[in-house]
């Protein structure tokens, strides 16, 4: 079922989404050669306590998962996709990091994500981290109010598929409220004119994630949750929680 928002709620997602961008800009702060993924863990929980928020992700288990997400940010370093779960590896120069994370404020929720590099980047590693983000604003171009769902899967697979990227076709977008996941889904690629209709108030996630290899295939880590290209190409990811208004589309995570 989809929950269309009052303009009260909007206000209380901003909220929400204000500290996922704190969050994920602290992450970014303390990412260096030699810094754990633990330690970012630790960085963002320490935002979302000050903040007097809770984490989505923390002890989040959705059906395909054999045991909850242990931490408040999701991970992902160089072939991983998505869901990579901080642990003590430690981040080496040229790194590509993908960051996940999530925050509910007053029982609404915000969901955001970004990739950068560390140390020395890799040029390949800039591109790719350049086309999610033209995918993800050519998303949020397209999240207009009279427009639908495939409007907006339309924009971010075009975007990826002309620079010749892989996009895993199980993972995508999503509605987002008072759950982080809800519905409608919001696939990374799809035909325009088609799917769920968008209107004031109706809030979704949208998060492309591209795969440099430009094959779509991934794997599963034994953990069940991380999600690899098959190839052992790399990987990047970008999301922002954004509501449909009649004045536009509106960004609930940004800084």
């Amino acid at each position: 079922m989809v929950e269309i928002k009052t303009d009260a709620s909007l206000d209380a997602m901003r909220e929400a989404g204000r500290v996922v961008g704190m969050a994920l800009a602290a992450v970014q702060r303390a990412a260096a050669v030699g810094v754990s993924l633990r330690e970012l863990d630790e960085a963002a929980r320490a935002v979302l306590r000050e903040a007097g928020a809770e984490s989505p992700f923390l002890g989040y288990r959705p059906q395909f998962a054999p045991t909850p997400f242990p931490a408040v940010i999701c991970a992902s370093v160089n072939n991983a996709i998505v869901h990579g779960i901080p642990d003590g590896y430690r981040l080496h120069d040229g790194d590509l990091l993908s960051v996940d994370c999530g925050a509910t404020v007053d029982g609404w929720t915000g969901d955001a994500a970004v990739s950068f590099t560390v140390g020395t980047p890799r040029p390949a590693d800039l591109r790719l981290i350049e086309a999610t983000r033209r995918a993800l604003e050519a998303g949020i171009a397209a999240a207009v109010a009279g427009a639908r769902i495939g409007d907006i899967s339309h924009a971010v697979g075009a975007v990826g598929r002309a620079a010749g990227y892989g996009i895993p076709a199980d993972f995508g977008g999503h509605g987002i409220g008072r759950r982080m996941h809800e519905d409608p889904p919001v696939p990374n690629e799809g035909r325009p004119g088609r799917g769920y209709p968008l209107r004031h108030g109706l809030v979704l996630a949208i998060e492309p994630m591209f795969l440099a290899g430009g094959r779509d295939a991934y794997t599963t880590d034994a953990d069940g949750w991380t999600l690899r290209t098959a190839d052992g190409s790399r990987a990047a990811h970008s999301e922002h929680t954004v509501a449909i208004t009649d004045e536009g589309p509106r960004v609930l995570t940004a800084p």
